[in-house]
Parts: structure tokens; sequence; C-alpha cells
């Protein structure tokens, strides 16, 4: 069975994120949650443009949400998996190819923004600088912003660096939550010991959202139950 099939009666709940009962801690979405997150990621999701500079930034005329995280987390890959669009966010194994933030429009009811990765090392200083600037100005005073989901490689945990940027949502008190990736990467056990010490360690921060997502955009692991997050966050359809 897939992580989108729905089984027994809509009203029975649904561990939706497939690597969760791996994990331990599983979170139970009701069938119908599990449903809305489906159709939501089945409608059209098209890409709107590339910000390279604040004042190129969409109008705030749908709540948004952002992805960021380090340089090769898997951002792209993640909204792929997401959307089920293969070529929809570029992808790249190359750390540091995306340089602006792109945003997308899915169904008319929300909008995503693919944030450059941060914290590679090798790319020229003065464009490290820039993309830093362009994430934290946007992360800082984005008014339609209702969650951004800090992705975490479940192969390193989370770095200095990413402790970075939960202190500046923290202080900007922009609800965020922590989304692991690739991991089908490693075993069970230490996926468990992970998610326990990421949960422990990030307890007290004053914006976090406390429900850590376990993924793998490869195996379609946990893609179910971030869908059903993600649609808790959008309105209604418009008729």
């Amino acid at each position: 069975m897939s992580a989108d099939t729905l089984g027994g009666k809509a009203s029975a709940p649904v561990v939706a994120p497939a690597a969760t009962a791996e994990v331990g801690e599983a979170h139970a979405f009701e069938a119908g949650e599990v449903e809305e997150g489906r159709l939501l990621f089945a409608r059209e999701c098209v890409f709107v443009l590339g910000m390279a500079s604040l004042h190129q930034i969409p109008d705030p005329d749908l709540p948004e949400i952002a992805f960021a995280g380090r340089s090769n987390v898997g951002k792209s890959s993640l909204i792929n998996a997401l959307t089920g669009r293969k070529g929809l966010a570029r992808t790249s194994n190359t750390p540091g190819r995306t340089q602006q933030i792109n945003f997308f429009n899915l169904d008319r009811r929300l909008m995503i923004a693919d944030l450059p990765g941060y914290g590679y090392a090798r790319a020229p200083k003065d464009q490290v600088e820039k993309w830093t600037r362009l994430v934290n100005a946007y992360l800082k005073g984005r008014q339609p912003l209702v969650r951004t989901f800090l992705l975490i490689d479940a192969r390193h945990g989370v770095k200095d660096v990413d402790l970075k940027i939960l202190d500046m949502l923290d202080r900007a008190a922009q609800v965020y939550q922590v989304v692991l990736t690739k991991c089908d990467k490693i075993k069970a056990t230490a996926l468990r010991q992970l998610v326990a010490r990421t949960e422990q360690d990030l307890a007290k921060r004053p914006a976090l959202f406390p429900r850590i997502v376990a993924t793998s955009s490869e195996k379609g692991i946990g893609i179910a139950g971030l869908r059903a997050e993600i649609a808790a966050l959008a309105p209604s359809r418009r008729a």
C-alpha cells in the first residue's frame, strides 16, 4: 500500500508519515486529512517567479509556506515529491546551485517558496553574503508566511548553521517545523535516536511547531503526512 492509499472507513486514523512507524512516535492523521493533502497537491502547481531581490517579491495575496535548509539538503526534491512533478523545482547535485527564492502557486490557495540553500562554504563569499541577506530579510519580514519548513539531512542532524536560522526565526516569531530528509539513508535505530535528540534539543524554542516529520523524497516516506500538514495551512478552495 502506498503512502497515499486510504484504507478502512473514512473516519479511521491513518499513520501518514510512513517513516514514523520506525521512528516510534507516529502522528495519526484522520483519513480525511490525508485525503485533503492528496487532493491539494493533485491540483495545479505553477512556477511564479525567481526572486533575486526583495523588490521582486510577489504580492501577499495568499498564505505562504517556505522550505529552508542547508545546501543540497533536498528542498527541490521534496517539493517535486509533494507535487508529484519531477521537474517542477530544479534539482542539482551541485551545492549552491539555487541562487534565488523560487515561488510556486499551488491551486491558487497557497504560495510555496523554495529558498536558496545556506551553509555552502565553497561558493564565492559575496554570493553567500547576498543569499544570506536575501533569505534573512524574507524570513524576518514576510507577512503572509504561515510556516517555514526547516529541512535537516537525517544523515547529519542539526548543525550550527541550522541553529543560526532557528535563532533568527525565534526572534522574528516566525513559526517553523523541522522536516528530516533522506531518512532512507540511515538505519531505523539511528533515525529514532535522531528524532528523540532533535526533539529534546529544540523543545524550548518559542517559535517551533513541535512535530518532526521524517521524509524521503526518493522512497516516498512521509510525503502523505507532510501533505496533510500543509493542507491544514491552506484556506478552503474558492468556488
